[in-house]
């Protein structure tokens, strides 16, 4: 990717966020990434039919994401990779299958067709959503015990653009992440460092508004003029891009065990795929190979299979109730951040991070506290949500102090 173009309209945006800088500071890298970076201070919510309006993402201002481009990263992480001199890189080399029992992978220069295997000490695969690696551990199903779901939304998502000013300056707000809900669709947009945008539209498939129907220039210009006529002074060139990028597939993936007879561990996408509206996938898999390092250091000198179950224990349940969180959010970004109630909680609890420290609302036990794992952030925050919810309800300005004696009594 240092070399040769990466196509356009294959990726979204990455929001790299307090899981993945600690991750990142392990590796001497987390300074360098934050040059690369845009904070986002909150959502910008574009409501059908009515005014904009900020929602940011916590009380305290030193909490935010940041929005970075997914090839620069991945650019920076391959180069502080090839300081290593026991490290070597192969390009262009697919892993077809593994022996899990002797560690031997099986790889496709996809070049020059040569298929070759490699017998190593143990395999770790990081190799994605279509995991070779776990494909592999699939075919030893009733030997390992194997469990293996995976779930594709109904939607898919399709990247467009904004472009910059004729300065290289940012048409509409930059230090956030911008929002269009609209009920079963959605358009989001996340600031780049020349000024740009990169805009997804997540639709349905099917049915009126699904990218099925809108097949024609005719179909596609009448939708966006309808639904975001706000939209198209700064998208001039949105029809071309619609036509020439793709639509790409969302979903979940899980499974168990993430390891097989102490030879072959999976991490990342290859082992718990998620949808990207909690803007947590890149940052949980990050803090999973930051968790393999505290497990390595803990336990130097055992034997893999004892390193590999210690990590997938700490991992799975964790890896789990992120991949539910995302599934709320993306309910929750389509159709209730302009809902009146939503926005009187989020009200509320923005108000007690700014006057209690000790404070955090789910999204921020989730994003901005890397030290709370998933699984408990989910459990606090999900108690909280309903909790503040119903305070909302009975008093629209309640006593804060008294609110937050009732949170702790949680």
């Amino acid at each position: 990717m240092r070399l040769d173009h990466v196509d356009a309209g294959r990726s979204i945006n990455l929001a790299l966020s307090a899981r993945g800088l600690k991750a990142l500071d392990r590796v001497g890298l987390k300074e360098d990434m934050e040059a690369f970076c845009i904070p986002m201070k909150g959502r910008m919510i574009h409501p059908a039919g009515g005014d904009s309006f900020h929602s940011p993402y916590s009380g305290r201002p030193e909490d935010f994401i940041n929005s970075i481009s997914r090839g620069g990263l991945n650019i920076a992480l391959l180069n502080k990779a090839e300081e290593y001199d026991n490290l070597k890189i192969h390009f262009n080399q697919g892993c077809q299958s593994v022996d899990l029992e002797t560690a031997t992978a099986t790889f496709k220069d996809y070049e020059t067709g040569e298929i070759q295997e490699v017998k190593a000490d143990i395999v770790i695969g990081t190799d994605g959503a279509g995991s070779a690696v776990r494909k592999s551990m699939m075919a030893k199903t009733t030997t390992l015990l194997f469990n293996y779901s995976q779930h594709f939304l109904r939607h898919g998502y399709k990247e467009l653009s904004i472009l910059p000013t004729a300065d290289g300056g940012w048409q509409i707000e930059k230090n956030a992440l911008h929002i269009w809900p609209r009920g079963e669709f959605m358009i989001i947009a996340l600031p780049n460092l020349d000024g740009s945008f990169t805009v997804t539209m997540f639709h349905p498939f099917g049915g009126e508004n699904g990218f099925d129907a809108l097949d024609t220039e005719e179909k596609v210009r009448a939708f966006f003029e309808k639904e975001f006529p706000e939209l198209l002074p700064y998208m001039p060139h949105y029809v071309r891009e619609y036509f020439e990028n793709p639509v790409g597939t969302l979903g979940t993936i899980k499974c168990y065990p993430w390891q097989a007879y102490g030879k072959a561990l999976i991490m990342g996408d290859a082992a718990h795929a998620i949808v990207p509206f909690y803007g947590q996938g890149m940052n949980a898999s990050f803090e999973d190979v930051r968790v393999f390092d505290d497990v390595l250091n803990e336990h130097e000198g055992e034997d893999w299979e004892t390193i590999f179950t210690k990590f997938q224990d700490l991992r799975a349940e964790n890896a789990e109730a992120i991949a539910e969180l995302a599934m709320d959010n993306f309910t929750e970004m389509q159709d209730r951040v302009d809902d009146e109630d939503f926005k009187k909680k989020r009200k509320l609890e923005m108000q007690l991070e700014q006057q209690f420290p000790e404070y955090y609302s789910k999204y921020s036990l989730v994003t901005f506290k890397p030290d709370i794992p998933y699984a408990e952030a989910m459990r606090k925050g999900r108690a909280q949500d309903d909790l503040l919810l119903e305070i909302v309800e009975e008093n629209e300005n309640p006593d804060l102090a008294a609110v937050m004696e009732r949170v702790k009594s949680l």
